[in-house]
């Protein structure tokens, strides 16, 4: 029995977080993404790896809406439903707020802030009341272990108390997905091990879909799926 064409397309968009073709990046002469296909469904962690300059960082900036592809007319790139390609900039720019959360190498948290108000931030940002905010940033504060370091700055934090922190920010506004970039590479192994089992813990309790670019194996191997990069194309989806 065929299904209609908007059958079909209802049926992918209720499978997929991430739907991207021919994802073409170029600086210049130099072509760093040669036409990325891609397809993450909802609720999974997936890894990409390949040795540097593969195309890694470049392609998560790109489905994390941060960067857009140098053949935009030519790709397409849904994100929970919605054709990224159609979004002016001020959609955009609310959509990545509302919907995408960010964790990076080094936390990137703020210094003058406190734990608790760098976690606050994507929320007042989205126009959140601050009492609405500072609840919900407690709530995920307590979840990670944080509940005695609200008003701890990031200079009085541990390493991984500061990622963990940039993790709750990430989470502040309930993305429905979590782009990751070498989340633990400036992380001792042990607070790394800690870090890597979190975010299944957090897909678990939350349903986020996780995308991390990683050098780390353990991490990359504990995934549903990795994701293999070599000179700009993903060359193994296992």
């Amino acid at each position: 029995m065929w299904l209609r064409q908007d059958s079909l397309l209802s049926f992918y968009e209720a499978i997929f977080m991430i739907k991207a073709t021919n994802i073409q990046k170029s600086y210049g002469d130099l072509k760093v993404l040669k036409g990325v296909d891609l397809e993450i469904q909802k609720g999974e962690v997936v890894s990409i790896v390949g040795a540097s300059g593969a195309g890694k960082t470049t392609l998560l900036q790109i489905l994390g809406t941060l960067d857009t592809p140098s053949n935009k007319g030519e790709s397409t790139l849904f994100i929970n439903d919605t054709d990224i390609n159609q979004l002016n900039d001020k959609n955009l720019a609310r959509f990545r707020n509302e919907h995408i959360g960010f964790i990076f190498q080094f936390h990137q948290l703020l210094p003058e802030f406190t734990a608790l108000e760098n976690v606050c931030i994507p929320a007042f940002i989205k126009g959140t009341a601050k009492s609405e905010a500072e609840k919900r940033a407690k709530e995920l504060l307590d979840f990670l272990g944080l509940s005695d370091r609200y008003d701890h700055k990031p200079n009085a934090l541990s390493g991984g108390e500061q990622q963990r922190v940039a993790v709750a920010r990430s989470l502040m506004n309930s993305p429905a997905v979590v782009f990751a970039d070498e989340p633990s590479g400036n992380l001792d192994s042990e607070s790394a091990d800690n870090l890597h089992k979190l975010f299944f813990k957090l897909r678990d309790e939350f349903g986020q879909t996780f995308v991390l670019v990683t050098h780390n194996l353990e991490l990359a191997n504990m995934a549903d799926r990795k994701l293999t990069m070599v000179d700009g194309l993903i060359v193994s989806k296992n």
